[in-house]
């Protein structure tokens, strides 16, 4: 690797790569085509990251025609991307562009007319900057798929492919995915030459720092569990299945004084931004989501994540609880069911290779509290205030007079993108 590749890595504390990192580096900086089938939280991002800024260092861009593309399907795990290769990238002076559904397009085709020899972005986003003439990839020689079979479940391959017709034909391809099924078997076939793979952490065991466990609840308490776990100290990320129940739970903790913010896809990119920054810092405590959250958040030190809904499928469920063990840390995943939900649930984890946990819980019980550290809320309604943290410090988690929380602000109405749904 480049001496100051080798140099940032140090100034930032790495000294030991992860296993699927020291498993496909000397691949990829050799400009192999590498399939990688890594757990998420595995330490995939510098693994192709560090390959694509050292087979590019030294080259330059011309305005509009980048030289390496990462491709992921959601505005988070862009911005996660960004922000992990952002310090590496400056030290072989590399400049990043980050191309997402939800921002102000203006900005980005500056930047891309300005030249960045390294883009990360959205598919829909992208073609769209290519439709406009803002961007051409037949000088990209260096292209990664993270996160694949995501992009394959949320309707993006005929874009994917598009995009992939569109690089250097001879360039070098890493593919990244925690399950290889069908449709990502088919990209595999098409776009990859000869790779070499490596499968670290497989996804269909379970992870050995993370517990599992299956709460068995009535569905008249289910509610008043959900809070009581939501009160307990430290974060917790929530998962549920729709929009307006992820806006109802949090509008009820907050008014049992627990410090939520809901994050979802019908929030806009800077709200979205903000409560991710606000939950990073305590700021709020409890992040009610959807599965838009499901990939691209990296939370340090979160120790528990619950599913309110259980998720459809073994690989929503993998990739939920994928948010806390991550780079080795421990945590749990809690899932809560009621009588009705018992066979679905058993199918899932078989599937997942997962061998949970169960206990009968109610509020207020020994179990509950033991599991997942549940307590009885204070009661007294909290208001997140627009933060302080914003301008780099923490503010408090009430302010004065109540306000509604889960009003959104005007956004100006802009043509949908094809990844409005991440």
């Amino acid at each position: 690797m480049p001496a100051q590749l080798l140099a940032a890595l140090t100034a930032q504390g790495v000294s030991v790569p992860f296993p699927i990192q020291a498993a496909t580096l000397p691949n990829t900086l050799a400009g192999r085509d590498v399939l990688g089938r890594g757990r998420t939280g595995s330490g995939k991002t510098l693994a192709f990251g560090l390959a694509l800024l050292a087979r590019t260092a030294g080259q330059r861009a011309e305005p509009r025609q980048p030289l390496a593309l990462v491709l992921v399907p959601t505005r988070e795990l862009a911005q996660q991307v960004t922000d992990a290769l952002a310090p590496y990238a400056r030290s072989v002076r590399l400049r990043l562009a980050t191309v997402v559904g939800g921002m102000p397009i203006g900005r980005q085709s500056g930047a891309l007319r300005g030249g960045a020899e390294v883009v990360v972005a959205t598919p829909g986003r992208l073609k769209d900057l290519i439709d406009r003439g803002d961007c051409r990839l037949d000088q990209v020689a260096t292209t990664v798929l993270d996160e694949a079979d995501q992009m394959a479940d949320m309707g993006f391959m005929p874009q994917v492919t598009a995009l992939l017709d569109q690089v250097r034909p001879e360039g070098q391809r890493m593919l990244f995915s925690a399950t290889l099924d069908r449709n990502v078997d088919l990209l595999v076939r098409r776009y990859l030459t000869d790779p070499v793979v490596h499968s670290v952490d497989p996804s269909a065991g379970a992870v050995t720092t993370m517990e599992h466990h299956v709460l068995h609840v009535q569905e008249a308490d289910k509610h008043r569990t959900t809070i009581e776990i939501a009160a307990r100290e430290g974060r917790v990320i929530m998962f549920l299945d729709t929009k307006h129940a992820v806006d109802r739970l949090t509008q009820d903790l907050l008014n049992s004084g627990v410090r939520a913010a809901a994050l979802h896809g019908g929030k806009s990119q800077p709200q979205r931004t903000r409560t991710l920054a606000q939950f990073k810092t305590g700021h709020v405590t409890v992040l009610v989501a959807t599965n838009v959250a499901a990939r691209g958040i990296h939370v340090d030190n979160l120790d528990l994540v619950v599913n309110v809904d259980p998720p459809a499928d073994h690989k929503d469920y993998l990739h939920r609880g994928g948010r806390t063990a991550r780079a080795g840390e421990s945590g749990s995943v809690v899932t809560l069911i009621t009588p009705g939900q018992r066979r679905s649930m058993t199918r899932l984890m078989a599937a997942a290779g997962i061998a949970p946990r169960t206990a009968q819980v109610r509020p207020g019980g020994e179990d509950l509290s033991r599991i997942t550290g549940a307590q009885a809320p204070s009661g007294v309604p909290v208001t997140i205030t627009a933060p302080v943290a914003e301008r780099g410090k923490g503010g408090p988690a009430s302010r004065g007079r109540r306000r509604p929380t889960t009003s959104v602000r005007r956004a100006t109405v802009r043509k949908p993108s094809f990844d409005t749904a991440a």
